[in-house]
């Protein structure tokens, strides 16, 4: 009995350790600066808000954290997506007027590491803004930060939520500097090759029904002009 009872010490001890390890890993780099904040180059602010009871649909398997919206959508349940989430948001310019609609898909990642401080997202955007044309955008996301510091939080409270003031940017790829790929596809966009950066800034989050209050926001850079040779 007593070796026992040293055996469920020991699991429960090596348990406490590995979560807090996990939780502070110390190789997690948490990068607090885009690369778009301080480029030369032009860019376009689309922000959106990513609580899905203020979008326009938005849909998953049905058992995620997420409720659909509207209540009757169809969900996404086959096999092959049923690891994948869609919505469609109003796009918004940085004066709050409507720009678009943007539609997301995303994704679990299998490259998902928690011991190296991945808790990957595959997504992409299709955007459609009158002023400018349609683009595609396509992305590697991190939610790591936002676990750490907002998601386990609100789990281990009592009241399983989270208030405060989180912002990071979840953007982590595919581009060398953790951009996202962008390319346009009409209007003044067409043809031209972009980058972007995706970031949240959540005030209270819900470990039962996810965010509750929370916007995102899409920064695009332009390509810069080319420079005509003499």
């Amino acid at each position: 009995m007593k070796h026992v009872v040293m055996l469920l010490v020991g699991a429960i001890v090596g348990a406490i350790l590995f979560g807090i390890a996990l939780l502070y890993n110390p190789f997690a780099a948490n990068r607090s600066l885009s690369p778009l904040t301080v480029t030369d180059a032009d860019i376009i602010s689309f922000g959106y808000s990513p609580v899905p009871a203020e979008s326009i649909v938005f849909t998953n398997n049905g058992e995620s954290m997420h409720a659909p919206n509207p209540e009757k959508v169809l969900q996404l349940w086959e096999a092959p997506i049923r690891q994948t989430s869609a919505m469609a948001v109003l796009l918004h310019d940085a004066r709050g007027a409507p720009a678009g609609i943007g539609v997301k898909f995303s994704s679990k990642s299998e490259s998902t590491r928690l011991l190296g401080a991945q808790a990957i997202i595959d997504s992409t955007w299709h955007i459609y803004a009158p002023n400018y044309g349609s683009l595609f955008i396509a992305q590697t996301e991190n939610y790591w930060s936002f676990l750490q510091q907002v998601g386990f939080p609100a789990w281990r409270s009592s009241s399983s939520s989270w208030r405060g003031t989180w912002h990071g940017d979840v953007t982590a790829g595919p581009g060398a500097l953790g951009t996202a790929a962008v390319s346009g596809a009409s209007g003044l966009l067409r043809g031209l090759e972009m980058e972007a950066v995706e970031s949240l800034s959540v005030r209270a989050f819900s470990a039962d029904h996810g965010f509750v209050s929370a916007e995102g926001r899409l920064i695009i850079a332009l390509p810069e002009p080319a420079v005509a040779d003499d």
